[in-house]
């Protein structure tokens, strides 16, 4: 089952901004002055040396989280990502980028990927002028993303989203406005640099 509590309190859980609250709300504000209190009333107190299965559960949780997952939907992509021959860990980032939540989030069409989700189900995205509801939808090189219509783009979380200037795109991305490209296939280099996908690999193959 996916996760509907406090947002914040998962973070502190994992000692890192998972990109959970909007970027600059008071809620991420909040949370960047405890991000290294670990929550509940004896946050503050010293933790235990973690087991190397307690390492690599962490990392399986993060991912989770990050990507707003239940424990089942990800363990059926690594499933997917070790029946191909070459790298496990490579493969199940590719699955996570190219879902269609995740790349409305990236695309900086959305403040977050549970916003992303949102607008999906609620039917305000296309893909390749067709409407798409399913946020786990697979992506493509070559499919472009655009909002259903105008009046989505007025949406205030949308607004703010694409006010922001200083979005990061990833290399296989391409943004005009309020739509988007897949111009190639995603790698992991984002999702490496703050998750050790090694970890996630050792804890699924145990």
């Amino acid at each position: 089952m996916r996760y509907t509590g406090p947002k914040n309190r998962l973070a502190r859980r994992e000692g890192m901004d998972l990109a959970l609250k909007t970027a600059g709300s008071k809620a991420q504000a909040r949370l960047l002055k405890k991000l290294n209190v670990a929550p509940g009333q004896h946050g503050s107190r010293g933790r235990r040396k973690v087991s190397d299965y307690g390492k690599q559960l962490r990392e399986k949780q993060k991912l989770r989280y990050m990507f707003g997952l239940s424990a089942k939907q990800l363990k059926n992509y690594y499933t997917k990502a070790i029946k191909k021959p070459g790298n496990t860990a490579l493969f199940l980032a590719e699955y996570l980028e190219r879902r269609l939540d995740n790349t409305v989030y990236r695309l900086g069409l959305a403040p977050t990927r549970a916003c992303a989700r949102q607008l999906i189900v609620h039917g305000h995205i296309k893909v390749d002028d067709r409407l798409m509801t399913v946020p786990s939808h697979q992506l493509e090189k070559g499919n472009v993303l655009s909002f259903a219509k105008p009046s989505s783009v007025k949406i205030p979380a949308v607004e703010k989203a694409l006010e922001t200037k200083d979005v990061l795109l990833p290399a296989w991305l391409e943004k005009k406005a309020a739509s988007g490209r897949m111009t190639g296939d995603p790698n992991g280099d984002f999702i490496e640099k703050q998750i050790k996908m090694r970890l996630v690999i050792e804890f699924f193959s145990r």
